[in-house]
């Protein structure tokens, strides 16, 4: 049964798909919600995955907000400025604070536009690697309002304050050739082959060790948030557990005979 969000599972490797076509795979409703939320918590819980594809059904990633809910003032966008508020924590706010806590590699495959919201949960992801076809635009501003995803803290992450607050103020579209100067992408790839060459990159980082993965990710997010200390101190308790996994004796064992 096709749900908000896809899940699919190939061997180590997990593929979630936005599958909300019809209104351009819009972030918006519980469901959406939820079914982020489930996705990480499974993804955590199951040692046996040690990467995650996200990309989009159809033809966009994701269109960001329901433009349509907001003109109509349905659902949250009917509610009094503080209910409004608690509904932004309560609602789109959980994604970010999920994928946070997601312990293993996240690619996203940016399949087309990727705006406003769907711009920033692109910026969400690990590593990006988009279609010819991508774009992508912070376009909060040129329908009056702000990013209240977390995007103004996942945007200048990804590409720098410039460049960031270019696109913020502007909400100018760019296209994936510009992306990719940026630093937005790592790589633009022909569409058709877009999902198999995300595939390949998540086949690569899951021949490493799972418990590495995880400790090596977490270790990359402390250093966005934290200091040099803090993420010293944080490698020196890991450390330990790395040497004591029998993985990593298998693997020092190979390695000496290469």
């Amino acid at each position: 049964m096709n749900t908000a969000l896809d899940v699919t599972t190939t061997g180590p490797v997990r593929i979630w798909t936005i599958n909300l076509p019809d209104v351009g795979n819009a972030i918006t409703g519980k469901d959406f919600i939820t079914s982020f939320e489930a996705a990480v918590d499974d993804a955590n819980a199951d040692t046996a995955v040690c990467a995650v594809i996200l990309t989009g059904a159809g033809k966009i990633f994701s269109g960001g907000g329901n433009v349509k809910e907001m003109a109509d003032r349905d659902g949250m966008f009917g509610l009094d400025a503080l209910r409004q508020r608690q509904a932004y924590t309560d609602g789109i706010q959980r994604i970010p604070r999920a994928l946070t806590r997601l312990e293993v590699p996240l690619i996203g495959a940016i399949n087309g536009a990727a705006i406003g919201a769907g711009c920033d949960l692109a910026m969400m992801c690990d590593i990006r690697i988009a279609s010819e076809r991508a774009t992508f635009a912070e376009s909060f501003v040129q329908l009056g309002l702000i990013p209240g995803d977390g995007g103004t803290w996942f945007l200048p992450r990804a590409i720098g304050y410039q460049r960031a607050a270019e696109m913020t103020f502007t909400g100018d579209r760019i296209d994936a050739a510009t992306a990719l100067e940026w630093g937005m992408v790592s790589r633009v790839v022909p569409h058709d082959d877009l999902l198999a060459q995300a595939h390949a990159l998540a086949e690569r980082i899951s021949k490493n060790p799972a418990h590495a993965l995880r400790m090596a990710k977490r270790l990359l997010q402390e250093s966005r948030i934290g200091s040099l200390e803090s993420t010293l101190g944080m490698a020196a308790a890991m450390q330990p557990l790395a040497h004591r996994d029998p993985e990593h004796e298998r693997r020092i064992a190979t390695w000496k005979t290469r």
